[in-house]
């Protein structure tokens, strides 16, 4: 049996975010922690591009022409949807989610999902890093999984 081996190489890869402004805190904290872990991973600071929107339902259309723009190997979405006193968590939550995997298989770039979904502010802001960071790997996992299938 052929095994392909996880590949997080990120040397030539370019990688592009989109990271809302809603819940800055926590977002700026997502980024720190994936843009680090990419660099670390080989990626050329100069091959990331950073896109930020009003918040996590606005993510999924920047992903989308971003995707279809050829210029991008991988994606990543980055957020925050804190839970309230109203039902519009659980519609930002699902819908952002939705919209995310929708631009993923349609456009065929893979997108790495660390649109945060939480009780708290403390359990957003204890996630920040190690969700930042994993999102990184999961990009570049994805993208050398892809072309080692092609």
């Amino acid at each position: 049996m052929k095994e392909i081996e996880k590949n997080h190489n990120g040397a030539g890869l370019r990688i592009g975010i989109v990271q809302s402004r809603f819940n800055e805190v926590v977002c700026e904290g997502l980024l720190s922690a994936c843009r680090a872990q990419l660099v670390m991973q080989g990626v050329s600071d100069a091959d990331i591009t950073l896109s930020t929107v009003p918040g996590a339902l606005e993510i999924p259309l920047v992903l989308q022409q971003m995707a279809m723009s050829g210029k991008f190997d991988g994606l990543i979405a980055l957020g925050a949807v804190i839970r309230g006193d109203t039902y519009h968590f659980e519609v930002v939550s699902n819908e952002s989610a939705r919209g995310v995997g929708e631009v993923q298989l349609h456009c065929g770039v893979p997108i790495a999902n660390a649109i945060l979904t939480t009780d708290t502010d403390e359990q957003a802001e204890d996630r920040m890093s190690v969700k930042g960071a994993e999102a990184a790997l999961v990009a570049i996992e994805m993208i050398n999984l892809l072309r080692e299938i092609e």
